[in-house]
């Protein structure tokens, strides 16, 4: 029996050639099958070089272990999520590995009503019938079938908006909604295509300045990984170029989306889990007004960031429920809190009505819409929060033990902390700071995240005091 490290806590993902191939592929694919005992399984891929040959092994796997499948061709992961439920399928796989190396590659899998598949769900039961590569014999094999899912997609995301909104700031200013748009040569270009066609249809006033739009799996302007710093310039120069109202990024299966003010400035992910957040509350708020004595809708966070979401939601009259990072399990929270929106600093969120899903296409669309209805830059949105809980942002370090790395970080603090918090890696917090400090589940770093309450000078103090201590 051979030992499968492509399995990952909540998905898999691995080099290939060394933890993932076309016949590992096809054991995925039969022991899903197998475990599930799906009738049908809905299939997709991203454009890296190796993803379609993977998706083609993965259904033969499928195929043979009685699951009919139906291929939706180049996908992001959220059309994986959509087409699961939207076509009745027992579960869905997505051949992608998002932001990760060119060399590597994975797979992200749900089960019925696009339900998440992680280790605490199903996934390392997969894993152990994939290793023992011994699988019951079906009377019946799968057949094949392609579908393409793009148009009732792209209407199902205009739901969450009113076209009509869009008009609000072009009667104003008498010019359209411009937004650069950078699909990092992955997955997002088609999406954005046809949104641009559903937009003209309905006469909404926004147009689209496309960087590196194109689907390339050479990745010829580098990995679609707008986290990093340095992919960033591209995104920013252009909104400056074209005087554009915000900038949009995406990685490479577009289930995150990253934000740029109309100044070219990054946006970081925290600030918009507050807006989304506050959005929601205040909508569910106004359908609401008939009902007396209705329960708080819930909002899901993560516990990287965490004041400044709380807050807002506070004052929304919501309720913030913290959860264990990784969309897998923020997705299982979701479901069992019926939440009405999840973020995570991240860049993910997730949305009650997509499935509990998340969807990188979604967010922009609302953050646009926000900006119309209130007339606003995305400046003016975000910079009060922004000031209020000034934070350092996601951090890595790459350490020699991890372990010890946190511990001696965590002797240093405990005595002064007035809280101490194990959901995910350690969060500690004090008067006027706080910060949490975890090991990735997809690289072999060590994370840090910290924030203040008002004070950006006491924040970078002791970001650089923790990284100090944890770099030693």
């Amino acid at each position: 029996m051979s030992d499968l490290t492509c399995f990952k806590a909540y998905d898999i993902r691995g080099k290939v050639g060394e933890e993932l191939n076309t016949e590992i592929a096809y054991r995925i694919g039969q022991a899903f099958a197998q475990y599930t005992r799906a009738k049908k399984v809905v299939i997709g891929a991203d454009i890296r070089l190796t993803s379609e040959s993977l998706k083609l092994a993965l259904a033969n796997g499928l195929m043979d272990g009685g699951s009919d499948v139906i291929d939706l061709g180049l996908s992001g992961t959220e059309h994986i999520y959509f087409a699961t439920s939207y076509l009745e399928c027992e579960g869905g796989i997505v051949v992608t590995a998002s932001h990760n190396p060119i060399d590597y590659n994975g797979m992200k899998l749900v089960r019925e009503n696009s339900k998440a598949i992680s280790g605490d769900t199903g996934l390392l039961d997969i894993k152990a019938l994939a290793e023992q590569n011994e699988f019951t014999h079906v009377e019946r094999k799968g057949i094949y079938a392609t579908y393409d899912i793009s148009q009732p997609y792209t209407e199902h995301l205009l739901t969450y908006i009113n076209a009509k909104n869009f008009s609000l700031l072009h009667s104003k200013s008498g010019k359209p909604l411009k937004l650069v748009v950078n699909a990092g040569n992955g997955t997002a270009g088609p999406t954005i295509d046809a949104i641009e066609i559903a937009f003209k249809q309905l006469s909404v006033p926004v147009e689209f300045i496309k960087v590196h739009h194109q689907p390339d799996g050479n990745f010829p302007n580098g990995i679609p990984n707008p986290l990093l710093v340095e992919n960033r310039s591209v995104t920013q120069k252009a909104v400056v170029e074209h005087s554009a109202d915000m900038g949009i990024a995406w990685d490479g299966d577009f289930d995150r989306c990253f934000f740029f003010d109309e100044q070219g400035r990054f946006i970081e992910g925290y600030y918009i889990v507050g807006l989304l957040a506050e959005y929601f509350l205040a909508k569910t708020a106004k359908n609401n007004n008939s009902q007396v004595n209705s329960s708080p809708q819930k909002i899901i966070h993560d516990p990287r960031l965490t004041w400044n979401t709380i807050d807002i939601v506070a004052r929304a009259g919501g309720q913030a429920i913290q959860n264990k990072t990784g969309h897998a399990f923020i997705k299982e929270r979701m479901r069992s809190e019926d939440a009405i929106y999840g973020g995570e600093m991240s860049a993910h969120h997730y949305f009650r009505d997509f499935f509990y899903c998340d969807s990188g296409m979604i967010p922009w669309l609302l953050i646009a819409e926000l900006m119309c209805l209130r007339q606003e830059p995305l400046s003016n949105l975000v910079q009060a929060r922004i000031k209020a809980y000034p934070s350092s942002g996601e951090i890595n370090s790459r350490v020699v033990d991890a372990q010890k790395a946190i511990t001696r970080v965590l002797n240093f603090y405990q005595n002064d902390a007035q809280l101490i918090d194990n959901t995910d890696g350690i969060s500690m917090e004090f008067s006027y700071w706080r910060f949490n400090l975890r090991s990735s589940n997809t690289e072999p770093v060590v994370r840090l995240n910290v924030e203040s309450k008002g004070n950006i000078e006491l924040m970078n103090e002791k970001t650089q005091e923790v990284l100090m201590l944890l770099r030693q």
